[in-house]
């Protein structure tokens, strides 16, 4: 008798699950939605006594680099993609109810276009003949939500026509499975790929029915029309990732340490240092013209936002997390990290002078400042900034800042903020590594202000 596997990984940091999926008896399985690091999936293989032969994309991602020339080229694995899809290299292509047999254990391939034209869901069975176990929905269909249709994987098509199609998916094949199939996403809250999408990680067909209000009964217009609008801003780097991900790439390095530098010795033009410390240490010293982007948030979904995926990268880091750190800039596809700065810096020459301090302040100086006549700048969403602002403020999200900070005018003070603190803290360091010479960031940030200033209705 068949054991069915079903094990999810998720990454907080990019709100992003991959399945291996298998069957014990057999020992064959196959792994959805992979990222590039796969030590983790080629170790629970090996612990379970599986093998992995095939790799299942269910789209073109754009949100990261998948993993599976890494996977492939560590097992021989298959790649499968819907029969849609244009890529570089040979895969499977996927029709509309195609089975494939992992022992008893079945999956079964169900084409739901929308987010992207080539968007697949894979039903898994305990068996042939038996009720859908689980469906892997990939980004058609998320927990309180589903995939947007304007992402740069459907270029060439208009988000109109993509929503109409996503529309048929959902009703016309994903909600016409049973109502106790498990429904497991490849995204939880936080990711750009929709704008309402729940933190739980796993509901049923049943439960999205009810629950979800992108599913509800409801014409096609209105479908579109609804979700046309309000999504979140992608950063930059979402259509190189989608480009990447049709290619023949290299594949991601994990084995060669990462090259440690003196800070008197980094690279010129073209190198962007990004710190990886969190804002307050951040600011009490690093070097001059780095960029803090903190490790413990969502942090290469957003260096993806601050430096460009052509450019040099050297990373500061707490001793024993610099590995860490390419990794993670590695799943997004910057693998042009040429190497590393420990901090704290030895205390002899401190860096050759090269390092300097940043100006954080209260949200008591905020109003100070703003009362004085100095630029307040608000690197929110769009939907945040709907749900309040401080009066006043210039308002650029962070994702669009690197490329619209001409609107603002040097040599004049600017106190930026966001909701608590940390975005503030990577858009004040972009800031002045553009050559800003007079910013600083809000400690507590919106959250704080309004708290203070803008009170709740008792």
């Amino acid at each position: 008798m068949s054991t069915v596997i079903l094990e999810r990984y998720y990454l907080q940091c990019l709100s992003h699950a991959s399945y291996l999926v298998g069957d014990e008896a057999s020992g064959q399985a196959v792994v959805v939605d992979p990222r590039r690091d796969v030590e983790e999936y080629l170790s629970d293989a090996a612990a379970r006594g599986v093998r992995i032969v095939g790799v299942i994309n269910t789209h073109l991602h754009a949100d990261f680099v998948a993993g599976h020339l890494e996977l492939a080229a560590a097992t021989g694995a298959w790649i499968g993609y819907g029969r849609r899809a244009d890529a570089a290299f040979e895969f499977r292509p996927l029709a509309h109810g195609e089975r494939i047999a992992l022992g008893e254990v079945e999956l079964q391939v169900l084409e739901t276009p929308g987010h992207t034209w080539e968007s697949i869901s894979v039903v898994v069975r305990e068996r042939p003949g038996a009720a859908p176990h689980a469906v892997l929905t990939g980004d058609a269909m998320f927990i309180g939500d589903v995939g947007r249709p304007d992402l740069a994987a459907a270029a060439g098509s208009s988000a109109q026509d993509l929503a109409r199609a996503l529309y048929h998916s959902v009703h016309d094949v994903l909600l016409r499975l049973p109502d106790p199939t498990l429904v497991m996403p490849a995204h939880g809250a936080g990711s750009a790929c929709g704008k309402n999408l729940s933190t739980e990680l796993v509901s049923t067909i049943g439960a999205q029915r009810h629950t979800n209000p992108s599913v509800r009964p409801m014409s096609e217009e209105q479908f579109v029309a609804e979700l046309t609008v309000g999504q979140p801003l992608a950063p930059a780097y979402f259509s190189d990732d989608v480009q990447l991900n049709r290619s023949l790439h290299s594949l991601l390095a994990t084995g060669a340490p990462l090259p440690g530098l003196r800070a008197e010795d980094l690279p010129g033009s073209g190198t962007v240092v990004i710190d990886s410390r969190v804002p307050d240490e951040f600011a009490g010293g690093h070097l001059r013209g780095s960029i803090n982007v903190g490790l413990d948030g969502r942090f290469a979904e957003t260096a993806g936002m601050v430096a460009g995926l052509d450019e040099r990268i050297v990373v500061v880091a707490e001793p024993g997390r610099e590995q860490e750190t390419r990794t993670r800039l590695g799943r997004i596809g910057f693998d042009n990290v040429v190497g590393y700065v420990a901090w704290p810096l030895p205390r002899a020459g401190l860096a050759g002078g090269r390092t300097d301090t940043a100006e954080r302040v209260d949200v008591g100086e905020l109003e100070q400042a703003r009362r004085r006549g100095a630029i307040v700048l608000d690197v929110r969403n769009p939907d945040e900034v709907e749900q309040g602002a401080v009066p006043g403020s210039v308002r650029i999200p962070l994702p669009h800042l690197r490329r619209r900070m001409e609107e603002l005018p040097n040599g004049e003070r600017i106190v930026v903020y966001c909701a608590s603190g940390w975005r503030s803290s990577v858009a004040a360091s972009l800031m002045r590594w553009a050559g800003f010479a007079d910013v600083c960031d809000v400690r507590g940030g919106y959250d704080e202000w309004s708290r203070r200033y803008h009170p709740a209705p008792a």
